[in-house]
């Protein structure tokens, strides 16, 4: 069966009872129907029991195709909660440009899922709308400033805010506004972002509170004046109005697994093109509410893992107890040359030369002083010979892995490693910051290049290298480093798989992100609003005239 055909099979709980579960009355929940629900903010502050585990999952660069993270997170989850340990996973919300693209959507898959699957990949709660109208809405508001008094000479060719939509869409990267004569605007270039990208999503994932909220979106700089100096969201005044459209959305949301575990599943940022955690807001509500928490972050170390540790850790004020690393036969064989068309096929050659990926990860995580369980994420395509090298490799770096079948056995087929979470969990660590927020920006750049990507340095672009000293004499100098590059490899050239190390990383661009609290580096040919594939998902989905839909998944 597919994903959704397990799913449309499934018998969910009444989100009350789900609540219930961890605690929650009717009068801390806002349901959304009978499946899903809003969570009371009170819940996202005050101090967690020192003894609740933040179990933190990330991966190996990956396939195009993904490797099943969110699947194994699933599994991991209700194996805990099997295990008698209350649980809550915390996870993101999928976009509308994977979903309708290539990628697929964020929900785990076979019998590992969160649900109501259909929904959460859709509209759910209603977030991912929210953060686009608000933030299409300050858009509006800049230029309806700058069409009339524009007291502070807020400059149109020094624009930096952009307009953003939920959806992979390349015609609208670079475009033109305010055409057709003196009353349709002032023209001028910009273009689009996606959602799971804009500034406002960073905000809303790091916000603790309503009051911080506004907060950040004051410090929003939306552009520069003629004469350079920066201008805020603040001093145009347009804080509230932006807080308003976003009063709702900063409440997690929550669903549940198809075992029943709680999930809160809020915030969705990229972590390839931003900084790809699920909210504060939402991790906090789970280490208040249960024993364990089970979070993700995107993509592999380099990407999603260094960026929470980096960025937001600080803010949630707690580090992992344990750090899941996902991997795959067919994700290392790929790392190791093998063709995506061949990637079925036993080949333990390209997989002993992609091992190199897998072990760049483990001295990732273990470089930050936390311990880590390799999850081999099982596909039926491998051969136990494929298996069994990966684990004696891991093994041999004196580190434990364990085979998962999350997709067909759901928590049952995690349990193993579930098992080997508890024990890490609970060994004593110190956390070792990859670096200060004092250093440079270029330094910065530079201790994430050589000691994650494993590369020679960062190289500035005369843009921005120009940049770097202009926001450090703006005082920006001092905020942690977001760097946007390709998921698919440890450098920013999409093409060099496995381990490399004599390459640079080239930083074309850099990006305030003032409300969020870090500066974006963009390298490589990353991009910020993605392109559909030749054959989008989309075409394949169809939907009866009773409301049944098909080949979601």
């Amino acid at each position: 069966m597919t994903d959704l055909e397990i799913a449309q099979q499934a018998t969910m709980k009444p989100i009350k009872d789900i609540a219930a579960q961890i605690g929650l009355g009717e009068d801390d929940i806002e349901p959304y129907g009978k499946y899903k629900a809003k969570i009371s903010t009170k819940f996202e502050h005050g101090t967690p029991d020192p003894n609740h585990k933040l179990i933190l999952v990330t991966s190996i660069n990956p396939t195009p195709a993904g490797e099943g993270k969110s699947t194994v997170l699933v599994g991991l989850g209700d194996a805990l909660s099997s295990l008698d340990k209350k649980t809550i996973i915390a996870i993101r919300e999928p976009s509308m440009g994977p979903v309708m693209g290539m990628k697929g959507g964020a929900t785990g898959g076979g019998y590992s899922q969160v649900m109501p699957m259909e929904d959460i990949n859709l509209h759910f709660t209603g977030d991912m709308s929210a953060l686009t109208s608000a933030n299409n809405t300050l858009a509006a508001l800049i230029d309806n400033y700058i069409q009339r008094d524009n007291e502070l000479d807020l400059d149109p060719k020094r624009i930096i805010w952009k307009r953003v939509l939920d959806i992979n869409d390349r015609a609208l990267r670079n475009t033109i506004t305010g055409l057709g004569g003196i009353s349709q605007g002032v023209p001028r270039e910009t273009g689009f972002d996606i959602t799971a990208a804009s500034e406002l999503m960073a905000i809303l994932c790091l916000a603790t509170s309503i009051a911080d909220l506004k907060t950040r979106i004051s410090r929003i700089v939306v552009g520069y004046s003629s004469k350079r100096e920066p201008i805020t969201v603040g001093q145009l005044g347009f804080e509230d109005a932006i807080t308003i459209l976003l009063k709702d959305a900063i409440k997690p949301n929550l669903a549940q697994t198809l075992a029943h575990t709680p999930a809160i599943i809020h915030g969705g940022p990229f972590a390839n093109i931003a900084h790809g955690c699920n909210s504060v807001a939402a991790t906090m509500t789970g280490l208040n509410l249960a024993d364990y928490t089970v979070t993700e972050s995107g993509f592999g170390s380099d990407l999603g893992a260094e960026k929470f540790l980096d960025i937001k850790a600080p803010q949630l004020g707690k580090t992992p107890n344990a750090v899941v690393i996902v991997a795959t036969v067919r994700a290392l064989k790929y790392n190791g040359g093998q063709a995506k068309d061949a990637l079925q096929e036993e080949n333990l050659d390209a997989l002993k030369t992609g091992m190199p990926n897998l072990l760049r990860h483990i001295a990732n995580i273990k470089r930050y002083g936390l311990p880590v369980v390799v999850a081999i994420n099982h596909f039926v395509s491998d051969t136990q010979a494929e298996l069994d090298l990966i684990k004696k490799a891991v093994e041999a770096d004196d580190t434990t892995a364990v085979i998962t079948d999350s997709w067909a056995k759901g928590g049952e087929g995690t349990v193993a490693l579930a098992e080997e979470v508890i024990k890490a969990a609970d060994t004593d660590t110190t956390f070792n910051k990859l670096y200060d927020n004092k250093d440079s920006i270029e330094d910065k750049l530079n201790a994430v290049v050589t000691n994650v990507y494993g590369g020679r340095k960062a190289i500035l672009s005369k843009k921005a290298a120009r940049q770097a000293k202009q926001f450090t004499d703006l005082g920006w100098g001092n905020l942690p480093i977001c760097i946007a590059k390709t998921q698919y490899s440890l450098s920013d050239d999409p093409k060099l798989l496995g381990a490399p190390t004599d390459f640079d990383i080239d930083v074309r661009e850099l990006v305030p992100k003032i409300g969020a609290g870090f500066i974006v580096a963009l390298t490589g040919n990353i991009l910020t609003m993605p392109g559909l594939p030749k054959v989008p998902a989309a075409v394949n989905m169809h939907i009866d005239d009773d409301g049944k839909i098909e080949g979601l998944f």
